[in-house]
């Protein structure tokens, strides 16, 4: 019998074309073409090792079906819009700031949306307790009017507000565990105090001019966004306390109804783009303790989103241990670094990280409350 966890997987998704780079820059010049680091390796191979190892028949499969424009535009500029279908529909593009795409990218982008609400309706409607998208391009650094680093639609933004507009939720809660600030998601809801948004990031990588503890929602959002921008290096010990100091206590305070959470791989140990270090026992124990928060909270009720991950090795690994939380069933796979990498000395919590940690937990007051 399979468990009551969705997953959304398409193959679409790793058609998605972002061209020869060498890692995330153009090449050209000195820069030798090679394959662009947000390539479909990495999800691709999570997928193929959730279906090799028999998990995925302890799965729900829930079909992604297309965001509509007007899904869209309630987060994004029309002209932006326009802009991407267009291009799509010539040779592709760049749909800002590091974010190449090729013909037919329009199509697969609105996918990913789509994959993304079907999951949150699922979950909501209680068709599944909880579940993971397993989406591609990701979403959390698309601004409004702008692609930034390989998002080109704001998949979180446009699912909560499609959830939002048809079934009234009044509390969404997001906590973004992507090794980069989940800046676009911030800035659909900075103003708006029925979402809170907790953004746990390196310092300072990208985007490299946000993600500070100082930015704190506004308006009526004042309080419901919280960042816990960690120091290079940060291990499970640092993301372990981050969430018994910040992020648990600001879901208690919220009390939200649905609990999305962005999942990105990128502060995993052997990604190329961050400089963390954690390891797929890092993101089981992170994923269990969100379970809890949501079953004391909110029913059970948590949707996953995937974001980065720039290991085709690794991510698989870390994939696969959310999953089998989440499912609460155990596949044959064993994860061959985890001996060398969960007992490393960096793994303890630091007295630097420690203090950014402390500073956010400032700011866990702020909170608003439910009425």
């Amino acid at each position: 019998m399979a468990s009551n966890t969705g997953w959304v997987w398409h193959e679409a998704y790793a058609w998605h074309d972002t061209g020869t780079a060498a890692g995330y820059l153009p090449s050209g010049g000195w820069l030798q073409p090679h394959e662009n680091l947000e390539s479909g390796d990495s999800k691709r191979r999570f997928a193929e090792l959730v279906a090799v190892s028999g998990l995925g028949d302890e799965l729900q499969r829930i079909a992604a079906q297309p965001a509509s424009v007007e899904d869209l535009l309630r987060f994004h500029a029309p002209q932006y819009v326009e802009k991407i279908r267009r291009l799509s529909a010539d040779a592709g593009g760049d749909a800002g700031e590091l974010t190449p795409f090729g013909k037919g990218s329009w199509e697969i982008a609105c996918l990913s949306a789509g994959g993304c609400i079907a999951l949150l309706d699922a979950v909501w409607s209680g068709r599944v307790r909880n579940g993971y998208s397993l989406n591609r391009p990701p979403g959390h650094h698309a601004d409004a009017d702008l692609g930034r680093g390989y998002c080109i639609f704001g998949n979180a933004v446009v699912a909560i507000r499609n959830l939002q507009a048809r079934c009234g939720v009044a509390r969404v809660a997001v906590v973004d565990w992507d090794v980069h600030h989940g800046n676009g998601t911030q800035g659909g809801f900075y103003e708006d105090p029925s979402v809170l948004t907790i953004s746990l990031h390196q310092d300072g990588n990208y985007p490299a001019e946000s993600g500070s503890t100082e930015e704190n929602g506004r308006g009526a959002g004042i309080g419901s966004n919280l960042n816990v921008p960690l120091p290079a290096g940060s291990g499970t010990g640092a993301y372990l306390s981050a969430f018994e100091r910040v992020v648990l206590p600001a879901l208690e305070r919220f009390r939200p109804e649905i609990l999305v959470v962005l999942s990105g791989f990128d502060a995993c140990n052997m990604d190329p783009l961050g400089r963390m270090m954690l390891h797929s026992n890092s993101y089981r124990q992170l994923t269990r303790l969100l379970m809890d928060a949501a079953e004391r909270l909110c029913g059970g009720r948590l949707a996953m989103f995937h974001e980065g991950g720039y290991s085709p090795v690794y991510v698989p690994f870390c994939g696969v241990a959310v999953l089998e939380e989440l499912s609460g069933r155990r596949s044959p796979v064993v994860d061959p670094f985890l001996p060398f990498w969960e007992n490393l000395p960096g793994q303890r919590l630091q007295a630097h990280q420690e203090a950014a940690i402390t500073r956010a937990a400032r700011l866990v007051e702020a909170v608003p409350v439910p009425a």
